[in-house]
């Protein structure tokens, strides 16, 4: 999906507290960062993006490759490539938001392991120059008015698909006044297979995190737990209250 320059909304700013938002042109939240601990994940719908940790070693984590569709505040950009270690790669569609997380929300300068791309989420999915290379695919494509998920057809998420490594996985926020649940995860299920598919309640905010692996995956609730305590140990991620809301959907 092109956009001209004139039609990319206006990017701000608003501060409340100890937490930094971000907008489009709108009062919709894009994204947020806590000023006192700027590369933590301050939302939780964003904390849940990161459930894929619950299929991986966590030993194996600093050797993948984190991809957002979607830059926002740059929480997932800034969490994967300094608190994990990974080789991270963002792509974002509106150039003012690039310079508004490096102004405002502490966005690195690109380095040997971070990337962040000025293009469209929906061309580099199609194109083959990722194709196979991405563990972590993090998808949030929302427009200023919030309303339903930017690109959300059965075609986009069997290119977001074509991405993943073998034991990759997909996790993509579903939200809004216009967008239909259960038409979007009939969609990814319709791409994945409906046996790779895992989805979260609901946060409060209406925020649905759904997860979509290359490849079938049903761990024991053992080794989930497991997992969960090691993630919660690294990193500080709330992956133990994960357990409690996340389902296969199938």
């Amino acid at each position: 999906m092109k956009a001209s320059a004139a039609s990319l909304p206006e990017v701000n700013f608003s501060d409340h507290g100890d937490t930094r938002y971000l907008h489009l042109g709108s009062e919709w939240i894009q994204g947020a960062m806590r000023l006192d601990d700027p590369y933590a994940l301050d939302l939780e719908y964003v904390q849940r993006m990161m459930a894929w940790l619950l299929f991986v070693e966590p030993q194996s984590v600093a050797r993948r490759h984190a991809m957002q569709l979607g830059l926002g505040a740059a929480a997932l950009t800034k969490f994967c490539h300094k608190r994990l270690r990974m080789k991270t790669t963002a792509i974002e569609l509106n150039p003012q938001v690039i310079a508004a997380c490096r102004l405002w929300f502490k966005l690195p300068k690109d380095d040997s392991r971070l990337s962040v791309v000025l293009g469209d989420a929906a061309e580099v999915a199609a194109h083959p120059h990722w194709r196979g290379q991405v563990d972590a695919l993090q998808v949030d494509l929302y427009d200023q008015e919030a309303a339903a998920p930017v690109l959300d057809s059965e075609a986009f998420y069997r290119d977001c698909r074509s991405l993943l490594t073998e034991d990759g996985c997909m996790t993509v926020n579903l939200f809004g006044r216009s967008a239909s649940y259960e038409r979007s995860l009939q969609r990814i299920r319709a791409a994945f297979g409906a046996d790779a598919v895992w989805a979260f309640k609901p946060t409060r905010e209406g925020n649905t995190v759904v997860l979509a692996l290359r490849e079938p995956q049903h761990p024991t609730r053992a080794r989930l737990a497991e997992r969960a305590e090691a993630i919660e140990a690294r990193w500080g991620l709330p992956a133990r209250k994960w357990l409690r809301v996340l389902r296969p959907a199938g």
